[in-house]
C-alpha cells in the first residue's frame, strides 16, 4: 500500500503549509480564549470618576426649563396639558394654499337689450348633402364562373374587391352590376352608385 510519500518534496510543502494554517487559526482565535484584557490598576486611580448629576436636567433646545428624570406620574403636569386647549388659525391643513377669491361679477353680463323681447325662434340645421365618394370603378377581376369582383382606384391605391368587401376600412361594396358599382360610405352612411369609367 502506498501513503503518497513518494514525492517528498509535495508532502513537506504541504505540512509546512498546514502549520501555517494551524497557526494563523490560533492567532485568530487566541483572543476570544483568553477573555478582555485584565485593567491597569494605575490608569484606574488617575482617571476621575463622573458624579451623577441630580435627579433634573436642562435640556439644550429649552430655555431655563428643568425636565425631570424622576420616572414616577406627576398628576399636577397630566391636569395642566389637559386642560390645554387648541385654537386653530383657521386654515385647512389638508390644503396647501388659502382658497383663491374669486371676483364678485359687476354686472348682469347680458350683451342684449332686456327690454327688447326675443322675436326669432331656434331652427335646428338641416343637414348639408353628404361628401362624394372618391372611389373610381375601372373594371372587372373576376373570371368566369367565379365571384364578380371589380378594380376600385382611390389616389394612387388600386383595390380588388367583391360584395361585401370593405375598401380602405371605410367604403364597402353593396352592388355589382355590369356598368356600376353601390357602394356605402360606413362614416357618413351614405350611399352612392358609382358608374364604370374606361381608361
Amino acid at each position: 500500500m502506498q501513503l503518497g510519500l513518494e514525492n517528498k518534496k509535495k508532502t513537506m510543502w504541504a505540512a509546512a503549509l498546514g502549520v501555517l494554517a494551524i497557526l494563523a487559526l490560533v492567532y485568530q482565535f487566541l483572543p476570544m480564549l483568553t477573555g478582555p484584557p485584565a485593567p491597569d490598576s494605575s490608569a484606574q486611580a488617575a482617571a476621575p470618576v463622573p458624579r451623577v448629576a441630580a435627579r433634573t436636567a436642562i435640556k439644550p433646545g429649552r430655555k431655563g426649563r428643568s425636565e425631570n428624570l424622576d420616572p414616577t406620574l406627576q398628576l399636577d403636569l397630566l391636569a395642566s396639558s389637559e386642560q390645554t386647549e387648541y385654537r386653530g388659525s383657521g386654515r385647512n391643513i389638508f390644503v396647501s394654499q388659502p382658497d383663491p377669491v374669486i371676483p364678485k361679477p359687476m354686472g348682469s353680463g347680458r350683451t342684449d337689450d332686456p327690454n327688447k323681447a326675443v322675436e326669432t325662434a331656434y331652427v335646428t340645421p338641416t343637414p348639408g348633402p353628404a361628401p362624394s365618394i372618391p372611389l373610381q370603378f375601372y373594371g372587372f377581376a373576376s373570371r368566369p364562373g367565379e365571384p364578380r369582383k371589380i378594380f376600385l382606384k382611390l389616389g394612387g391605391d388600386v383595390w380588388v374587391a367583391g360584395e361585401g368587401d370593405t375598401v380602405d376600412l371605410r367604403y364597402k361594396v353593396i352592388r355589382i352590376t355590369p356598368t356600376s358599382v353601390e357602394i356605402l360610405d360606413s362614416v357618413t352612411s351614405a350611399t352612392q352608385t358609382i358608374p364604370l369609367t374606361q381608361g
